[in-house]
């Protein structure tokens, strides 16, 4: 298998992406990839879903996840030339698979921006009600285009921040669930906080084998942005450091900010009261009678959105300047601003953010809305995560030596690959048992469909002017 000399791909006029994100960047990105949106506002919905069991559905999604960042981080550390998995895929696998991870990749994050865009749109209706759900939408977007434009750096400052707040404020929460548990706290409706709440009331299953399953349909969403670390693989100093710090610590992430997180949350507020609508973190504190704290989260879960829109607004970016590198995307894409910023893909993609408002106008029901999208969203992410299993897998097959050098190698190698593949497609099974997740099963077709049809045009563009005189 040829390698392709795309890795090395400098924008038109010579410049290209710099590696302006330290340590603490990294961490803390890899960090807010791992508590995104699905966990603040559609972990209310996957609770009345599965109950308590909910807390295993979390651990295996984040278990077979893990494994699929340490393919891709093998991967990205085998040749540092690698920008992205967009470069491994298509040196891999092909070029096809470039194109298909590429464009997938983009319209994943513009999904989830979406998603993220709809959910700012419900908190902020925590303090203004009456407010139309189209201003912080836009006010949103107009905001991180700004921020996005000025320097690499300021995004790994910000999303260090929004890290920060996120890390802080589940942390309060655990803390607050078992000082409330140890103290016997009862909530003003009655309801004592023990741990007894997470088996008492139809036990850890409480809606069998099939309830269970149906958890799994949402809480993919909450893991989406997991492999966003490998988008900052450009931009990353001292990637042979960092990146395998950053995915080794996931494991330990997804204990504290995910099954602690949900154990506080059911043993204060039993699972038949949390509100399928409605943040859980949110309405923990209000149940509990601190609506003034109940404010607090509510700014915090804003700010998650915020971030994980902004970590849309910045991979997409950067999605397009590898696609436009390789003739896969518009060559404008590929140019960089003073600031060495690619602008003109920032700009594109907040123009694409904003279909977010208009799908409020045509699904007024922001949950169902939020439930449409983020299922689109997970099954495009798995196809994603797929390719990079994928692309392992070709890796041990045709480059052992490369392989065997390697100092980061994945656990399990071939076995543990197929293993996620199987999840994966099992995955794929259960969200064609639920109505609102049926429809977006049917309609993530057309989008490779599309695909599939544009690749051999841009196929024959590209070697048209990739052709001498050309």
């Amino acid at each position: 298998m040829t390698r392709s000399n795309s890795q090395d791909h400098p924008s038109a006029d010579g410049q290209d992406l710099q590696r302006s994100l330290s340590n603490r960047h990294i961490q803390l990105i890899a960090i807010g990839g791992a508590i995104g949106t699905g966990l603040f506002m559609g972990s209310g919905k996957t609770i009345s879903l599965a109950g308590p069991s909910v807390i295993w559905v979390y651990l295996i999604i984040g278990f077979m996840l893990f494994f699929v960042m340490r393919a891709m981080g093998e991967l990205l550390l085998s040749d540092l030339r690698y920008k992205s998995f967009i470069d491994f895929s298509a040196d891999l696998l092909g070029p096809w698979a470039g194109f298909f991870t590429g464009w997938t990749y983009w319209f994943c994050w513009i999904i989830t921006g979406i998603a993220d865009v709809i959910a700012i749109a419900a908190y902020t209706q925590f303090w203004w009600p009456d407010l139309p759900q189209w201003i912080p939408a836009l006010a949103c977007v107009g905001v991180l285009l700004g921020l996005n434009l000025l320097t690499v750096k300021l995004f790994g400052e910000i999303e260090f921040w929004f890290a920060m707040i996120k890390i802080v404020a589940i942390s309060a929460l655990v803390a607050l669930g078992v000082y409330m548990v140890a103290t016997g706290f009862v909530s003003p409706a009655g309801r004592t906080a023990s741990l007894a709440n997470l088996w008492q009331d139809g036990g850890m299953f409480p809606h069998g084998l099939m309830g269970f399953f149906a958890g799994f349909q949402i809480a993919v969403f909450a893991f989406v942005g997991i492999e966003l670390v490998g988008t900052t693989a450009a931009e990353a100093r001292d990637p042979e450091r960092t990146l395998p710090r950053a995915i080794n610590s996931i494991p330990v992430r997804i204990v504290v900010f995910y099954v602690l997180a949900l154990v506080a949350i059911m043993a204060v507020t039993p699972w038949r009261d949390v509100v399928p609508g409605k943040s859980p973190f949110v309405e923990l504190f209000v149940l509990a009678g601190l609506p003034a704290a109940a404010g607090v989260i509510n700014f915090v879960v804003l700010t998650s959105a915020a971030s994980s829109a902004n970590s849309g607004v910045f991979s997409t970016s950067r999605m397009l300047y590898g696609l436009a590198a390789k003739g896969d995307a518009p060559a404008r894409f590929q140019r960089l601003s003073s600031r060495q910023v690619p602008a003109a893909g920032l700009l594109f993609s907040c123009v694409c953010l904003l279909g977010g408002a208009a799908l409020m106008y045509l699904v007024p029901d922001l949950i169902e809305a939020f439930t449409l999208v983020t299922t689109l969203s997970a099954i495009l992410f798995m196809f994603v995560w797929s390719l990079i299993l994928l692309s392992y897998l070709a890796y041990r097959r045709h480059r052992p030596a490369l392989q065997a050098a390697s100092r980061f190698k994945m656990p399990g190698g071939r076995g543990m690959a197929w293993a996620c593949l199987a999840f994966f497609a099992f995955v794929l099974v259960l969200l064609a048992l639920e109505h609102d997740t049926r429809q977006a099963l049917i309609v993530a077709p057309l989008w490779f469909a599309l695909l599939g049809v544009a690749y051999p045009f841009v196929r024959r563009r590209a070697a048209a002017l990739a052709a001498p005189g050309a």
